[in-house]
């Protein structure tokens, strides 16, 4: 059975006039975390980023997304309070550099990471503390020009997943184990040594724009039919 997820894409970097109307729209928490960054640029991400989830939420539930109320799990991952969950709209966001990734499923935990690709020059040594051993052997097995891309690969699938749990790096990334050798499809090899556990979810690598590279972990053990679109800000 084929299930539909759908991911959207947008540019952070927009006009004054375009954040403050998504400023507008935002609840009196979400303006008061923004007022909280200290760098006028990662405010500005942020309230385009959330006003953009309202907007897209508001989109799927038919309402204006400054009626849309969010409920927060014990470690801050958002959800739709429970008067607008009898849907069964489960989402995630990600953002690096200018751009965000939103994940929108119903019926079943979704999560996803973005990554922009950038020169790490301790990679090795962070998959040797944060990746199994397997992992950590098979990105060093490979070509100097392939190691960062494998690395990459690997970080955001094991974070795509704890996202969807709900644990973000509080769960730690060495208790998901995943595909990294070349030309094996990414998928979840173990979650705490459980290969049963890992076999209930999907990994769907994606390159969603030059030089970034995202993961989506979706619950359940049917394909999805993933859809990649551009969100665009009226």
């Amino acid at each position: 059975m084929t299930k539909k997820v759908d991911l959207w894409l947008v540019n952070l970097d927009l006009s004054a006039d375009k954040i403050e109307e998504l400023a507008h729209i935002l609840s009196a928490d979400e303006k008061a975390r923004a007022e909280r960054f200290y760098f006028q640029q990662h405010r500005h991400r942020y309230i385009v980023a959330r006003g953009t989830l309202r907007r897209i939420l508001g989109h799927y539930l038919a309402i204006a997304p400054n009626r849309i109320e969010f409920e927060y799990s014990s470690r801050g991952k958002p959800k739709l309070a429970q008067s607008f969950g009898a849907n069964g709209m489960q989402f995630n966001l990600s953002h690096s550099q200018d751009l965000a990734l939103y994940g929108f499923a119903r019926d079943r935990a979704i999560g996803v990471d973005l990554e922009y690709i950038r020169p790490i020059t301790d990679a090795q040594t962070i998959a040797q503390r944060f990746f199994s051993a397997r992992e950590s052997a098979i990105i060093d097995a490979l070509p100097e020009s392939e190691r960062l891309m494998a690395f990459f690969r690997g970080w955001t699938a094991k974070e795509a997943y704890l996202k969807a749990t709900g644990d973000g790096l509080a769960g730690s990334l060495d208790r998901v184990e995943v595909s990294l050798a070349p030309n094996e499809p990414m998928r979840l090899l173990a979650i705490d040594g459980d290969v049963q556990a890992a076999a209930r979810w999907h990994l769907h690598a994606i390159a969603p724009a030059t030089n970034y590279v995202a993961t989506v972990a979706v619950e359940g053990q049917s394909n999805s039919q993933l859809t990649i679109r551009n969100w665009q800000l009226s």
